[in-house]
């Protein structure tokens, strides 16, 4: 019987992108311990070189056309996929994203079946494998740099000059101290007193505003309640960095008078909330967006604020916008386009509804990086790579030409299942309305 056999693919989707599913360790761990095959293909630019992988026990090729499983991370190209092969990556096609539409139906035409990693979650639906946390970590570090060049620009040299984006550092530890010791100078030697005070909130909580706060807590951020911002105003302390956190009681409200707020009945109900956030706004300096959003959702900042708030003869405390989430005009309605690690932050001009990428300009920084964890490629593999392992020997193991009440996979990795066999599962059939066919899916 032939040995069940993995396939990684390249990540080539652009050039920032060197991460890969599995690291050349874990593979061995495949290899050696699990007894499978382990396919991958070659790759120059990949942050773990062809070698290393071979070392630990893989064939390097080009062909994967003979792999039980073939594992990514970002979306694939529509002719890369064989008929009836199965594929893991994160597709981005739970909401409907137009731009992934071909991709799915080259799938279903071919009878792939497709595990999206988005979707693999445990009893209580926490997500299981994710880069998330390197979200959060490479654009904290992004927005930093950012708030600094553009206080740089605007003739206010600070600490936070010498900071620089996350692709600079070779590794998280690296950045973790050029951070540290950025904020151990603003308690040495303070910011400018217009500046002051340096206050940073944070939208969410999840794993990306985790990743967030590791960050802020190496740069040695004290953190304060949204009811305290405007105190914390008032004192202007040259030597501290505040930091805030707001959840949803903070972001929006009931629109009906005197009700009380209901985190369920939000989420379930958006259509009766909306947005309170921009009382927060003029108390911020930096805002980073970690919340998941949705059209349906009140947003954080409006382009009618901004156009407000930055009309001429007026500049609000509001100097950079981090968008983490990145989900086009979003939560951050001036978020109009996503940006690439070789150029992470544009200018939004609210009065003139246009952008200018750098820091330069009349408006906020906006960072909006699409795929931060790249910024971060070792780290951020490892850490993907050990959370994914446990579920890759049974990916290698099934068999995905029996039918869908056969098929052999841990309950984790069979609510991730989009596809079998070309066909939407019984979960999935709402994608079925963004396809642009009518026709059902049912099994």
């Amino acid at each position: 019987m032939a040995r069940p056999t993995i396939g990684i693919r390249r990540e080539d989707k652009n050039q920032w992108e060197v991460r890969a599913p599995l690291t050349p360790r874990q593979a061995a761990e495949l290899v050696k311990e699990q007894k499978l095959r382990v396919v991958v293909q070659p790759y120059p630019r990949r942050v773990f070189k062809d070698q290393e992988y071979a070392a630990a026990g893989c064939e390097v090729r080009e062909d994967l056309s003979d792999c039980n499983v073939v594992l990514g991370i970002k979306e694939m190209p529509a002719d890369f996929f064989r008929p009836k092969q199965a594929y893991g990556f994160f597709a981005h096609v739970v909401k409907g994203q137009p731009h992934n539409m071909g991709m799915l139906r080259r799938m279903m035409a071919l009878g792939c079946s497709l595990v999206d990693y988005e979707k693999i979650t445990d009893d209580a639906g926490r997500r299981l494998v994710f880069f998330g946390r390197f979200a959060g970590l490479a654009g904290m570090i992004d927005t930093l740099a950012a708030l600094g060049r553009r206080w740089e620009y605007e003739g206010k040299p600070t600490p936070l000059c010498r900071l620089q984006g996350a692709l600079a550092y070779s590794n998280l530890k690296t950045a973790q101290k050029a951070i540290a010791e950025t904020g151990q100078a603003i308690k040495d030697e303070g910011l400018p007193a217009e500046l002051a005070p340096l206050v940073i909130g944070v939208a969410g909580y999840g794993n990306v505003a985790k990743g967030v706060f590791e960050i802020l807590e190496a740069l040695g951020a004290q953190e304060i309640q949204p009811e305290e911002l405007a105190p914390i105003t008032t004192k202007a302390d040259r030597h501290t960095v505040y930091r805030v956190t707001f959840r949803e009681e903070h972001t929006v409200e009931p629109v009906e008078p005197g009700k009380v707020f209901n985190r369920n009945e939000y989420y379930q109900h958006p259509e009766l909330f909306r947005s309170q956030f921009e009382r927060y706004l003029p108390y911020l300096t930096v805002l980073v967006n970690c919340i998941y959003w949705e059209a349906k959702y009140p947003r954080l900042v409006t382009k009618r604020w901004l156009r407000q708030a930055f009309q001429p003869g007026r500049r609000p405390k509001l100097v950079v916008i981090g968008d983490i989430s990145c989900d086009i005009e979003g939560a951050i309605e001036a978020t109009v386009k996503a940006t690439n690690p070789g150029s992470p932050v544009f200018v939004y001009d609210p009065v003139r509804d246009s952008v200018q990428d750098g820091v330069a300009g009349n408006g906020p920084v906006i960072l909006a990086v699409d795929n931060l964890p790249c910024e971060l490629p070792v780290d951020a593999s490892w850490e993907f790579g050990r959370a994914l392992l446990p579920f890759v020997p049974s990916l290698a193991r099934a068999d995905f030409n029996l039918g869908l009440d056969q098929l052999n996979l841990p309950r984790e990795v069979r609510r991730a299942l989009l596809l079998h066999q070309g066909r939407l599962t019984p979960e999935y059939q709402f994608i079925a309305k963004f396809l642009g066919t009518s026709r059902s899916e049912k099994r």
